[in-house]
């Protein structure tokens, strides 16, 4: 990343094009401040560029066989895995978390998307219905331009999760990355005309929300919208999506939380609350940020983990000990730090962390904060209800099962959860009246691409993943043949 800056360009029609205004803003990496790229200052006329360049494509793209768009999908994943070191070195600049995490997953699951919906469209299958006298069979097709807005916490392991099912399903794409983040997403261009994918079917447009991702949901000819990111931006999302009657899929924020109880294989547990926690510096989704764990084992668990995050190494992303990189953006640190204050304001005692920690130049300027600890705050204390998107943790001792649940439903969110018990029942039935889209048993995070993912209440709409992509990327038609 010592090379000449980057001048990255708006893809449209198989092209990489300069944005219609001229303008660009700079792309830092919030290790070390340092300006890294040039990002195309996209608007109205790009989004409308690239849905021209899309419909054109629309009727060869979705006429080829599924098997054929299949092919090309796993000719992607092979060349994701095969800039696996470049990517995650991009990846690492433009987010500032661990090259080793962005090696050992986000360029890795890149990967694994493309290759497992190439395996789905392969075998999908649809519905068949017959009475006496009567056959109803389903047949599904694309939409035909579909927009796909991505977050900054995992560029391109979240954009090519909506990528690769929208193709294979047969829809021409319109792709809008974080602003923050334009790097892999450039990439993910690059190689999809590098495999041959048709000019027009990917197309991406790089610049602010409020500029290219307002004016991609308003777009009257974009058939749906899916969208990753905040709560708040995804109410927005909704009420301009849904008067035009878009198919909207919305994954957005979580305050997630992790049950422990005094049954619990104990060090093992800690172990994976500790990642829940702070993997990717907390800013994860699915983060377990809420931490309630049963009073008779309350002491002797907050000490252990206390220990193991004040235990934690925050440094250079590239270095290989590296456990915390930096926060995307000083700006995101300051929100971070906001709600710190505010917890200490609210009664809640700082027990680790909690501050900035002293690196040398250049990395002095990055965006870096030691993972948190806080406990002694009360459930409805604004630190506890909010989504704070960092490296904060925050204890909660529970009586029983009752008051567990309790706790961990007694948010506007429900994401995920992780449920940390020997005892089989009660993993089932906790499990059961969890609140959440997802539920973890003794792990956390752990992946079956085949399975509904998604949240409720004011954690999203709709499900991502296997038949649910393939559904949502497609429209079911039924037709009824009387014999």
């Amino acid at each position: 990343m010592t090379k000449a800056l980057r001048e990255l360009g708006q893809f449209i029609g198989g092209s990489f094009l300069p944005p219609h205004s001229g303008a660009s803003f700079p792309d830092l990496d919030p290790a070390t401040g340092r300006e890294i790229a040039r990002v195309p200052q996209g608007g109205a006329e790009d989004v409308e560029a690239a849905v021209t360049a899309a419909e054109a494509a629309a009727p060869g793209w979705a006429a080829k066989a599924p098997a054929e768009r299949a092919r090309l999908l796993d000719a992607v994943a092979d060349r994701i895995e095969a800039r696996l070191d470049e990517l995650a070195e991009l990846e690492s600049h433009d987010t500032g978390k661990p090259l080793s995490l962005a090696k050992a997953i986000d360029i890795p699951r890149a990967a694994a998307n493309f290759r497992f919906f190439a395996g789905a469209v392969r075998h999908d299958e649809t519905a068949c219905h017959t009475t006496p006298g009567v056959i109803n069979y389903t047949l599904r097709r694309p939409l035909g331009v579909v927009g796909l807005i991505t977050p900054w916490n995992l560029p391109l392991y979240l954009l090519t999760w909506k990528t690769a099912p929208a193709l294979a399903m047969g829809n021409t794409v319109i792709a809008k990355p974080s602003e923050l983040t334009p790097l892999t997403a450039h990439a993910l261009a690059e190689i999809l005309r590098e495999v041959g994918v048709p000019a027009g079917v990917f197309n991406l447009v790089q610049g602010y929300g409020a500029e290219v991702g307002q004016a991609l949901v308003e777009h009257p000819r974009v058939k749906a919208i899916s969208f990753t990111g905040g709560t708040v931006t995804g109410a927005r999302v909704a009420a301009t999506a849904a008067p035009q009657f878009k198919k909207l899929s919305l994954e957005l924020g979580g305050k997630n939380p992790t049950l422990v109880f005094a049954d619990c294989d104990l060090e093992q547990t800690l172990d994976g609350v500790v990642r829940a926690g702070f993997t990717n510096q907390g800013q994860v989704c699915l983060c377990g940020s809420r931490i309630l764990i049963e009073e008779s084992i309350y002491p002797e668990f907050r000490d252990g983990l206390v220990a193991r995050v004040g235990g934690m190494k925050v440094g250079p992303p590239q270095a290989v000990d590296t456990q915390l990189g930096a926060l995307i953006s000083q700006g995101h640190r300051e929100k971070v730090e906001g709600y710190l204050a505010l917890a200490q304001e609210e009664g809640g005692t700082i027990l680790t962390g909690g501050a900035r920690p002293t690196l040398p130049p250049p990395y002095d300027a990055g965006a870096f904060l030691q993972p948190t600890v806080i406990d002694g705050l009360g459930h409805e204390c604004r630190a506890v209800q909010e989504e704070i998107f960092g490296p904060v943790v925050t204890l909660h001792p529970f009586k029983d099962e009752e008051q567990a649940l309790a706790l961990a439903n007694g948010v506007q969110f429900g994401l995920s959860a992780s449920v940390w018990t020997r005892d089989l029942a009660r993993a089932h039935r906790v499990s059961a009246a969890l609140e959440t889209g997802m539920v973890w048993v003794n792990t956390w995070l752990l992946r079956d691409l085949r399975v509904p993912f998604g949240g409720i209440k004011d954690s999203g709409v709709g499900r991502e993943g296997g038949r649910y992509s393939l559904e949502f990327f497609s429209e079911a038609r039924n037709v009824c043949i009387k014999l």
